[in-house]
């Protein structure tokens, strides 16, 4: 490169009043020896705390801070994708604002990115952290269905990764309303480098991720990923009548035979089976017309209430309240 390359470091932000300070300090140390140019851009997902005061104190002490305010909680996916509208670095690093994503990993990640020829540099768990029994459960069973149903690998993923500016624009190209960031970046198939990294002890507050949450992630994950659930509503169509014409023939053989006995508890066994298969399938199907209901009605993807620092281009995908 022949000019000093420009950095976004984008942050996602909900109720990080207390962290928010030592992380950006700590970033900005690992990487202010660099030869690049950099710039923070946070976005506050609507939180309920003082983050934004935090924020607005923090612009006055780096320069480069960019914000916004979203006007709601819009979930940390949409948040990211109004960070990265905001950014204008020929790089950008995306990072948890709770500050698991440790800031020493930047150094080798813009290395990566400055002396090959990958479009992705990004971070891979290699543990957990302190998670309990059930969330480590259920994040396996997701991510080994995730990886069947959608054919990418995204074991050990997180998102924590750099991205050069064709992927970052190429990314903003999906205007989808349901957004899976780590699973969309995949799909993008840029070049890819991986950083093994351990998840750091949150610095302060509490995981804003609820059980509800986790569930609608893994919903609108493999929902947005595969239709494989549509088809498997039909095979277990196919299946059940296959049974049911067996059966029938079963029944009508030991009819003719005289042989025919009560089926009372066998009708309301296959009632039961039945209704539970037409109610499962009937979310299935309800699931994608949701999300088909949700792509049309075209709604901008979050709103911005309230900016600090630059203006940033306008876009399709956020406008600020007036």
């Amino acid at each position: 490169m022949t000019k000093t390359p420009l950095i976004s470091i984008v942050l996602p932000v909900f109720c990080e009043a207390e962290n928010i300070g030592s992380l950006l300090a700590d970033i900005k140390e690992k990487i202010i020896g660099l030869g690049i140019d950099y710039e923070f851009v946070l976005v506050d997902d609507g939180s309920t705390d003082s983050t934004w005061v935090e924020i607005e104190r923090l612009h006055g002490e780096f320069s480069t801070l960019r914000a916004a305010r979203l006007s709601r909680n819009f979930g940390k996916d949409l948040a990211l994708c109004a960070g990265l509208e905001m950014a204008r670095g020929d790089a950008v690093v995306v990072m948890d604002a709770d500050g698991q994503h440790p800031p020493t990993l930047l150094p080798e990640m813009i290395r990566l990115w400055r002396d090959t020829d990958v479009e992705i540099v990004e971070g891979v768990k290699t543990s957990r952290g302190r998670e309990t029994i059930f969330s480590k459960l259920s994040a396996g069973i997701f991510y080994a269905l995730w990886n069947k149903l959608s054919g990418f690998e995204l074991r050990g993923a997180s998102d924590y990764k750099l991205l050069d500016r064709r992927a970052v624009d190429a990314y903003l190209r999906m205007n989808e309303r349901h957004v899976f960031f780590r699973g969309m970046t995949a799909w993008l198939g840029f070049r890819t480098a991986q950083l093994p990294f351990e998840v750091a002890e949150r610095q302060g507050g509490r995981s804003g991720w609820s059980l509800f949450k986790r569930i609608r992630l893994a919903v609108d994950g493999i929902s947005g990923f595969s239709s494989l659930p549509l088809q498997l509503v039909t095979l277990a169509g196919v299946a059940f009548l296959i049974f049911a014409l067996a059966f029938a023939i079963q029944t009508l053989a030991r009819w003719y035979s005289g042989h025919s006995v009560d089926g009372f508890p066998t009708v309301i066994l296959l009632l039961l089976i039945i209704g539970s298969l037409l109610m499962i399938s009937l979310g299935i199907i309800g699931t994608y017309l949701a999300r088909i209901y949700e792509e049309i009605k075209h709604r901008p993807r979050f709103v911005i209430a309230e900016k600090i620092g630059d203006e940033a281009a306008t876009s399709t995908g956020a406008f600020a309240a007036k």
